[in-house]
């Protein structure tokens, strides 16, 4: 976008530095915020503090992410992306929040670590954890910690949703790397795995991410019906019980209830 004929070059002092930028670009969108209609470049940079041709530059490339909209009229608004992360963070925080109670339930009764994890590409994150008292054993599954999709329970509930096509992508891309002698590193094995999750509704990750841990996952939806995060039982492996599936799964759609989730009617 060529900087307006009439504005003559910034000044030195205004020289590119990616801090500055950052900050510029911050005043924007706050003077942005504060005006219900769009606003002129002018006004913008007379509010702001900055040269018009810096500002019409870092709006240029704001413009082109879609944090911010310029019309015809060379006016300029607050864009829909930052709707879109808005409304991320917000169901995020909702979740969470909704989570907690449910999955502290699960850990009394149980008396082992539950986790909510959320999909970040092709990583699971964990976002949320109770601390089971019982075991020295290390789990990775700390708020924070990452894992790849085809090792973790939940992150196979998230490859399951994404069909064949992707999944075999996804194998093309990442080459399923081994986290652990049990990892599932061939395609072949990995769909029949999925198969398996697809028709039980549940996951299990055995050994996978780290020896001597094992985990069982079910998805919880949101009132879209979308996958957004997935509830997950860790143990050590001497105390693994597979009849917790249930409890899992029934946790996890006491979470997707809360969020909103219907379910749809068999038939």
């Amino acid at each position: 976008m060529p900087t307006p004929k009439n504005d003559p070059a910034p000044p030195a002092s205004e020289a590119k530095n990616p801090i500055q930028v950052i900050d510029r670009m911050m005043k924007l969108l706050e003077v942005l915020a504060q005006h219900a209609d769009p606003v002129p470049l002018k006004q913008l940079a007379l509010e702001t503090g900055l040269h018009p041709s810096t500002a019409h530059r870092i709006l240029g490339a704001m413009t082109q992410s879609g944090f911010v909209e310029r019309s015809d009229a060379g006016v300029y608004r607050l864009g829909i992306r930052l709707l879109e992360l808005g409304s991320l963070v917000k169901s995020r925080i909702s979740l969470r929040e909704t989570a907690m109670p449910l999955m502290l339930r699960l850990h009394a009764a149980t008396g082992e670590s539950v986790n909510l994890g959320i999909r970040d590409g092709d990583e699971i994150v964990y976002v949320e954890r109770t601390s089971s008292g019982r075991s020295s054993v290390r789990v990775v599954h700390i708020v924070g910690a990452r894992a790849p999709l085809h090792t973790t329970a939940t992150g196979k509930l998230f490859l399951v949703e994404d069909g064949l096509e992707r999944i075999r992508d996804y194998a093309r891309r990442t080459g399923l790397p081994a986290s652990t002698a049990a990892s599932i590193t061939s395609l072949p094995a990995l769909e029949k795995e999925l198969d398996r999750v697809r028709r039980h509704g549940v996951a299990f990750d055995l050994d996978e991410v780290e020896p001597g841990v094992r985990c069982i996952g079910a998805g919880i939806h949101d009132d879209s019906g979308a996958l957004v995060a997935g509830l997950s039982l860790s143990t050590p492996s001497e105390r693994f019980n597979p009849e917790w599936a249930p409890l899992v799964r029934e946790t996890a759609d006491e979470i997707s209830r809360a969020l909103g989730y219907v379910a749809p009617r068999a038939g």
